[in-house]
């Protein structure tokens, strides 16, 4: 059962408000979140933590599900904020209306990039969340189809970068396709609807689509996603060193519990995301790797590597050299060390 004490908040701007109207009550008692002991009521370097939820974020499920925070971070008001997508995250982030916000790697990286100042405290998956999505009647069969169709697509996400990667690869232009910016839910109720052509999706919204309209994947390749990314605000990080551990700290304790109970997981998503268990299953057991290292390293850099060109390229960075210097600087891995640590 959720744990009542919870507030739990939609995600959007337009909320931040709201958020300082409703109160949340602290958990009690100093249970540790990764092992050793809290640090007490009172002794925490904040009274407040904002943080995001997301069906795209199993671990993040499980941590808030469980209570976790709450019980370790006696005298601290506890805040959940669900993100939609990537771009929610960041926009949430930008605006301090979350200390820690869940995207992908791609999302991270262009975000510091353009000047946001996030930091990288952890890896929570590495998953095939993004494909390319038709109709179960379209004559798109393939990648090579796509050329002068409608594709929906949320900017600033790994939906949106696992396009343009796919045309590159494809040799099609960008301005060969018109790429309608929707929010990842609504690219699929324009797919259903006829109003585009296609959708690069996210799961768990793109399994729902195969499983409830028969949508089908023309084109799949997990190294073109990027991995599911812990980012939190670098003051944030700089000024709450405790607190920022504390909630790597947890993010580690419910990789364990995920890993011990993959089925409660997938019925965990399914309860939050209001979707068929079995489509809930596909997702965590098939699509979602959960068993790696959580500290962001070269694994991530390798592959971000790849992408920051492409952002360029794309104009959504200005410069190589932006995209250069976000890599050097988004990185903080010694939380995740330490977790890791803790554990051993």
């Amino acid at each position: 059962m959720r744990n009542p004490r919870n507030t739990v908040l939609a995600s959007g701007l337009a909320l931040v408000s709201a958020m300082a109207l409703t109160g949340c009550v602290a958990g009690e008692g100093s249970a540790a979140a990764g092992g050793g002991e809290g640090a007490g009521a009172g002794e925490w370097s904040t009274d407040t933590l904002n943080i995001d939820f997301a069906t795209y974020n199993p671990l993040s499920l499980v941590v808030r599900e469980q209570g976790w925070l709450e019980e370790e971070l006696d005298g601290v008001e506890v805040t959940w904020v669900q993100s939609d997508g990537s771009n929610t995250a960041n926009e949430n982030l930008r605006a301090a209306a979350i200390d820690f916000g869940s995207t992908a790697g791609s999302a991270a990286l262009l975000a510091r990039a353009n000047g946001s100042p996030i930091r990288t405290v952890d890896i929570y998956s590495q998953p095939e969340w993004s494909a390319i999505v038709v109709p179960g009647d379209s004559e798109i069969k393939d990648v090579a189809d796509l050329e002068g169709a409608s594709i929906a697509a949320t900017k600033g996400t790994d939906p949106y970068f696992f396009l343009l990667q796919t045309l590159d690869e494809a040799g099609i232009p960008l301005d060969e396709v018109e790429v309608q910016n929707l929010q990842h839910a609504d690219g699929r109720a324009a797919l259903d609807n006829g109003s585009v052509d296609a959708w690069s999706g996210l799961d768990p919204i793109m399994a729902a689509a195969e499983a409830e309209a028969g949508d089908k994947l023309i084109y799949r390749n997990i190294d073109f996603n990027t991995y599911g990314f812990l980012n939190a605000r670098e003051e944030f990080v700089d000024e709450h060193p405790d607190v920022t551990q504390a909630v790597v700290d947890a993010y580690e304790q419910a990789r364990a519990w995920a890993l011990e109970n993959p089925e409660e997981l997938s019925a965990l998503l399914a309860e939050v995301a209001s979707i068929d268990p079995e489509v809930a299953a596909t997702v965590i057991e098939d699509r979602t790797v959960l068993d790696l290292d959580p500290v962001p390293g070269d694994q991530q850099r390798d592959v971000l590597e790849v992408v920051g060109p492409i952002f360029v390229e794309s104009g959504d960075v200005p410069a190589q050299e932006n995209v250069d210097t976000a890599l050097d600087e988004l990185f903080a891995p010694e939380f995740a060390q330490e977790a890791v640590a803790s554990d051993g």
